[in-house]
């Protein structure tokens, strides 16, 4: 498992949907009072195994969402899926954020939490069985979400580094 393939995708290739993970209300303490600002979590995708995560923080609810919006369009990653799973179980895991994420049969559908689901559904996956273990804060079950897509491999590219056939990976 030493080269781990991180595919990047360039932003112009792509039509992306956007969804908001969480928005938070932040408060510094000055001598005048207190000013607010405000950071929003956003993930991107194509819904078709492109998917990316950005954090976007202003003085205006709009005005993060959209900068949260840019910096997921420069961190998009693509995740190999199959049959609308994911093609094998795999954990992932960032800081205090741990997650579990295995394929499920068609019809099931997305059984994951908050941001978990987003990242999911962002990605095009349909039919997923994921626990979030571990650390509730969105930024960190984001994290690890994306992590644990972007560990998986699919048939064809572990046939490709081990240089054997396609049917010898599922038949030894």
């Amino acid at each position: 498992m030493s080269t781990i393939n991180i595919k990047r995708v360039k932003t112009s290739e792509v039509e992306l949907k956007d969804r908001l993970v969480s928005i938070q209300r932040v408060a510094k303490v000055t001598k005048g009072g207190r000013t607010f600002s405000f950071s929003a979590i956003v993930v991107v995708g194509d819904e078709n195994g492109i998917v990316g995560y950005g954090l976007g923080k202003a003085k205006e609810v709009t005005e993060a969402i959209a900068k949260g919006i840019d910096d997921a369009k420069k961190n998009l990653v693509k995740v190999p899926l199959l049959n609308g799973t994911v093609p094998h179980e795999q954990i992932g895991k960032f800081s205090g954020g741990f997650v579990l994420i295995k394929p499920a049969a068609v019809g099931t559908g997305v059984i994951a939490g908050g941001a978990m689901r987003a990242v999911l559904e962002s990605a095009g996956v349909h039919n997923v069985l994921a626990k979030s273990k571990g650390s509730s804060n969105p930024h960190n079950v984001v994290k690890a979400t994306v992590d644990a897509l972007t560990k998986m491999r699919d048939a064809y590219t572990i046939a490709q580094q081990r240089g054997v056939d396609l049917n010898k990976v599922f038949n030894g």
